[in-house]
């Protein structure tokens, strides 16, 4: 724009360095994303074959904290018919071990060892319900090293992300936890294409 370039040749006479350069803003964000009385995503639950051997996993593989026992394994396991309603658990089954974790700037993980129930392997991407979460990492080859060298699998990758999120060095990739649950990291320094009409900005973990 023609004021933009008289802004511009002005600076060359009173600023160091010469002209400014002019950056791409994301659109800015609604305040409010979700209708009341609700605010975020407060945690996710994680059912896990072995509760402390997951908890050093994502202590190992991402930094993650423990911030207190829920259940401890030498209380009674929370069972019976008021758990079994309330919960929605099957006949017998019985709640053994539940552990808060704190994982960045993001959801807590809620972490369950179930005793006595029928379970069912991990959930695979084509499979109803939720399937995975995402981590947004700044460096993708260390979040790689850190994943396997905690015993993490990874799928093939890293690629490219998809649509408006394809651009310069965004990239994804999935992998799966010792106990199979899919993680996948993603990073997208050259940002999203948003539409137009998009009412508001992907959230992102902050630095």
């Amino acid at each position: 724009m023609d004021h933009t370039k008289a802004f511009n040749a002005a600076l060359k006479e009173i600023a160091a360095g010469g002209s400014s350069e002019v950056s791409e803003l994301s659109p800015l964000a609604r305040e409010k994303t979700a209708a009341e009385p609700f605010r975020a995503i407060d945690h996710l639950g994680v059912t896990v074959p072995d509760l402390p051997a997951a908890a050093r996993f994502f202590e190992q593989a991402f930094g993650a904290s423990t911030l207190y026992e829920v259940k401890t394994p030498d209380e009674e396991p929370q069972a019976g018919r008021e758990a079994e309603r309330q919960l929605g658990l099957t006949e017998g089954t019985k709640i053994v071990h539940m552990r808060l974790m704190r994982l960045g700037d993001g959801p807590c993980l809620e972490l369950f060892q179930i005793a006595d129930g029928e379970q069912r392997p991990a959930p695979q991407l084509q499979d109803l319900g939720l399937t995975h979460f995402g981590l947004y990492v700044d460096d993708m080859d260390a979040a790689i090293a850190a994943f396997e060298n905690a015993g993490g699998e990874l799928l093939e990758g890293p690629h490219p992300l998809a649509a408006v999120e394809d651009k310069g060095d965004n990239a994804g990739i999935y992998g799966r936890a010792p106990w199979g649950m899919l993680i996948e990291f993603l990073t997208y320094p050259d940002g999203i294409d948003y539409p137009n009409d998009a009412p508001t900005i992907r959230w992102t973990p902050r630095p």
